[in-house]
């Protein structure tokens, strides 16, 4: 019998090489492009194949991103939507957020799919409460309002709020709301919370009054959002929680945009029910040109940045990373899988 060709080998050596191919990994966020950093450490120690898009954020956000998945394993994702659609065209093994929502991908599909979610919890919960504290402070300070009119010539010295004294109620006391409880405290607030699973022994080692919901809206100057976005928790702030809340209120919200009804904030807005509003996240990002919120001058609006700063940019790529890494070598990142009922049987 012949040896086989070299040049034209039998169909079983050809399957073998395709299932013993590099993983192709799709690197979506922007910041990460081309860049070195500890994410292509991993990756590469991994044995596996870094590829950026080829069209930009706007594209990926804007229905293209199926474009980019011919021939890749695995995504190290940033925000982009991951919908049953895009999912169904793909070959996809593994999705690992660059983050720790992941109401962007619809886990559902991904579960019928094998397609393992993967998150980065612990890596950016204190660039999160900086944030929102920073959006609490510019609003109760005027800003960016006083700086534009300044450059303007315009010099007008309207007192404002104080902060402290003031009752902060955080929705959600988990990591990030944890991290914005010193931060908070040393401003002179007073802190109160809700979470559907407390962590009692956290709050009264803090000072931290546990109330329910409704009781927080209705004592709360500042409400902070700092849930996961769920079929539970969709529209959780909207025309009837509004209405509970004390009146002159502000609302801060760094967590999902999927958590607002956008149209009941602008009408509690506008009508002065609410003093002010601090947002980072909506439910269509980019924001819409024709969002009723841009044509507010009592909100300060940021572009879905509260979860980055230096470090937890590579914390956050880096674990996304290891996470991609472990799956293709066999492995299970502890603790950070969305969708841990298909570890029993599944493979790479």
């Amino acid at each position: 019998m012949l040896a086989a060709s070299p040049i034209f080998p039998p169909r079983h050596f050809e399957k073998h090489l395709e299932q013993s191919a590099m993983p192709r990994i799709l690197v979506t966020p922007f910041l990460l492009h081309g860049k070195p950093g500890p994410y292509r450490d991993v990756l590469e120690a991994g044995g596996c194949e870094i590829v950026y898009p080829t069209i930009d954020d706007a594209g990926l956000y804007g229905g293209q991103l199926y474009t980019q998945l011919g021939g890749i394993d695995g995504v190290l994702a940033g925000a982009e939507p991951y919908t049953r659609e895009v999912l169904e065209g793909s070959k996809l093994r593994a999705i690992a957020r660059m983050g720790v929502g992941y109401d962007a991908v619809d886990v559902a599909a991904a579960t019928e799919r094998g397609i393992v979610v993967t998150i980065a919890p612990g890596t950016n919960e204190h660039s999160v409460a900086e944030h929102a504290l920073a959006l609490l402070l510019g609003v109760f300070r005027g800003f960016p309002g006083r700086d534009r009119e300044v450059r303007t010539g315009v010099w007008q010295r309207r007192p404002l709020w104080r902060l402290a004294g003031k009752t902060i109620g955080l929705v959600g006391l988990g990591r990030i709301g944890k991290a914005v409880v010193p931060r908070a405290q040393a401003l002179g607030l007073s802190v109160i919370a809700y979470d559907p699973l407390p962590d009692r022994d956290f709050a009264a080692r803090h000072d931290v009054r546990l109330c329910t919901l409704e009781e927080l809206l209705g004592e709360s100057h500042i409400v902070s959002l700092h849930l996961p976005c769920t079929p539970e928790t969709i529209d959780l702030v909207n025309a009837r929680t509004l209405a509970m809340m004390r009146p002159g209120a502000v609302l801060v919200n760094t967590a999902r945009g999927g958590l607002v009804d956008e149209d009941a904030l602008a009408d509690a807005l506008r009508t002065g029910r609410l003093a002010a509003a601090g947002l980072d996240v909506f439910k269509v990002e980019p924001l819409p040109l024709d969002s009723p919120l841009l044509k507010l001058d009592n909100v300060l609006l940021a572009p879905h940045m509260a979860g980055l700063d230096e470090e937890s940019n590579e914390a956050m790529s880096r674990l996304a990373a290891e996470c991609l890494a472990q799956l293709a070598r066999g492995d299970w990142p502890q603790g950070c899988v969305v969708n841990a009922e298909l570890r029993a049987g599944w493979k790479w």
